[in-house]
C-alpha cells in the first residue's frame, strides 16, 4: 500500500507541475478581460467611441460656469443649471434617462426598477410635477412689495403691455414651424420670468425645457445690456427727463386684502393660472399679515434656496447633447431675445401713449420694467432716468410695473396653458 501511495503522490506532483502554468494563464486571461472591461466602461473610452457631442456639452457647461462665477449672470440658478448639464452629459454616469419622460409623460412603471433610475431622474420629478416653480413663487411673493403697484394702479397696464413680447413671439414661432405648444413655451421667454417659463414648458413642451430655461435666465441676466438701447431708441431726451410725483403711502390693510382678492379673481377667471398666482400671493400674504414672520423668512431663504438648487440641477439635466445641440436650440435663443426686446418696448410705447391722455405725465422709462426681472428691470429704469436727469428718482415708480409684470407673466402662462395644454 505504501508503494502505491508513493506512486500516486508522484503522479499528482507531475500533474500539478503541468497544470499550474495553464492555471496561471487562465487567471491572467481573466484579469486581462476585467481590465479591458474596466477601460471600456470608463467615460473616457465612451467619449472616444463616438460620444464626442457630450464633450461639446461639457464645454458649454464650462462656459455657463464662467458666466455664473466670473460674470455673475444670474449665478443662483445658472450655476446649478450648468452643473446639471455637466452631470447629465458625463458618458456612462447614468444620472438622467430622458426615455422615462418620453412624450411629455412620466412613465411611472419604469420607476419600479430602482436599478435603472438615476439621481437626476428623481429630482426632475419636482419640475415635471410643477413643484419647484410653485414653491419658488411662494418665496418670490414673500420678497415682493406690491405697495408701488397699489399706489399707482396704472402700473397694471404697463405690466400687461410688457407681455406683448410673449404673444408676438408665439405668433413668430408658429410662423417658423414650431407647434402650438412649442411656440407657447418659447413665447413665455418674453416675460423674463424663469420659474414661469420652466413651469409652462414642463407642461407644454418638456423636450425644450433645457434651451428655454437657459435662454430665459440668460436674458434675465442681460437686462442691463439689452434694455437701455431699446429704451433710448423709443424715447426722447425730454421724455426721459420727466419727473414723476411721489407715490402715496399704501395702508397695511390694502396690502393684506390685495393678495386675497387677486387670488380669488384670477383663479376664478383663469383656473390654469391658480398654481402660480396662488403661490405668489400666499408668499406675499405671509409677508404683509405680520403674524407668520418665521414662515415668511423660511420661504424667502431656506425653502427657496433648496428648491432653487433642485430646480437648476434638474433643468440642467434635460440639456443632453441630443436635445440641445440642434438648429432648434439656436432658433429658440434668437427668438427669445426678440421676445424680451418686444416686451421691453411694449411697456415703453404704452407709457408714451398714456401720456397723450393723462395730466400727470408718466416717464416712459418705467414701462420697460413691466418685464418680470425683479428688481433688475426697475433698477435699469432708474439708471437710464438718472443719466438724463441726475435729480430723477424712478426706482419706486418702476417697481409698480415690475411687480405687475410678475403677475402678468403668470396670467399669460395660464392663458397659454388653458388654450394649448
Amino acid at each position: 500500500m505504501r508503494q502505491v501511495e508513493k506512486y500516486l503522490l508522484k503522479i499528482a506532483l507531475l500533474l500539478g507541475i503541468f497544470i499550474m502554468p495553464f492555471a496561471a494563464s487562465a487567471e491572467e486571461v481573466d484579469m486581462g478581460e476585467k481590465v479591458s472591461k474596466f477601460l471600456n466602461d470608463t467615460g473616457f473610452a465612451q467619449l472616444f467611441a463616438g460620444n464626442w457631442l457630450c464633450l461639446v456639452m461639457i464645454v458649454v457647461a464650462c462656459v455657463l460656469f464662467y458666466l455664473a462665477i466670473v460674470k455673475k449672470f444670474e449665478p443662483l440658478l445658472l450655476l446649478p443649471i450648468a452643473f446639471g448639464m455637466l452631470l447629465t452629459n458625463l458618458p456612462g454616469a447614468g444620472l438622467f434617462h430622458p426615455e422615462l419622460f418620453d412624450g411629455g409623460h412620466v412613465h411611472w412603471e419604469a420607476f419600479t426598477n430602482a436599478n435603472n433610475i438615476g439621481l437626476l431622474d428623481y429630482l426632475y420629478l419636482g419640475v415635471k410635477l410643477g413643484i419647484y416653480p410653485c414653491i419658488i413663487f411662494i418665496g418670490v411673493g414673500a420678497m415682493t412689495d406690491f405697495g408701488p403697484l397699489l399706489a399707482n394702479p396704472k402700473s397694471f397696464l404697463l405690466g400687461a403691455a410688457a407681455q406683448l413680447g410673449i404673444f408676438a413671439t408665439f405668433l413668430g414661432a408658429l410662423a417658423l414651424g414650431f407647434t402650438y405648444a412649442e411656440a407657447g413655451s418659447i413665447g413665455i421667454i418674453g416675460g423674463a420670468d424663469g420659474p414661469t417659463a420652466i413651469y409652462l414648458t414642463s407642461k407644454l413642451a418638456p423636450g425644450l425645457l433645457g434651451p428655454i430655461a437657459v435662454a430665459a435666465y440668460s436674458y434675465m441676466a442681460l437686462v442691463p445690456v439689452i434694455q437701455p438701447p431699446i429704451m433710448k431708441a423709443l424715447t426722447t431726451q425730454k421724455e426721459r427727463e420727466i419727473v414723476m410725483k411721489q407715490l402715496r403711502k399704501v395702508s397695511k390693510k390694502e396690502k393684506i386684502v390685495f393678495p386675497i382678492v387677486v387670488t380669488i379673481f384670477v383663479s376664478l377667471l383663469l383656473p390654469s393660472a391658480a398654481p402660480l398666482i396662488g403661490c405668489l400671493m400666499l408668499g406675499n400674504l405671509m409677508r404683509e399679515c405680520g403674524v407668520v414672520e418665521r414662515l415668511s423668512k423660511t420661504v424667502q431663504n431656506e425653502l427657496m434656496n433648496i428648491c432653487t438648487i433642485f430646480l437648476g440641477i434638474s433643468v440642467g439635466a434635460t440639456t443632453t447633447a441630443a436635445a440641445f445641440l440642434n438648429l432648434q436650440t439656436l432658433a429658440i435663443l434668437v427668438i427669445g431675445v426678440l421676445a424680451f426686446s418686444i416686451g421691453s418696448a411694449g411697456g415703453v410705447l404704452l407709457a408714451k401713449f398714456m401720456n397723450l391722455f393723462t395730466k400727470n405725465k408718466i416717464n416712459p422709462l418705467i414701462g420697460s420694467a413691466g418685464v418680470s426681472a425683479v428688481p433688475m428691470a426697475a433698477r435699469v429704469s432708474q439708471n437710464v432716468g438718472q443719466e438724463a436727469n441726475p435729480g430723477n428718482f424712478l426706482l419706486m415708480h418702476a417697481m409698480g410695473p415690475n411687480v405687475a409684470g410678475v403677475i402678468g407673466s403668470a396670467v399669460a402662462a395660464g392663458i397659454l396653458l388653458s388654450f394649448l395644454g
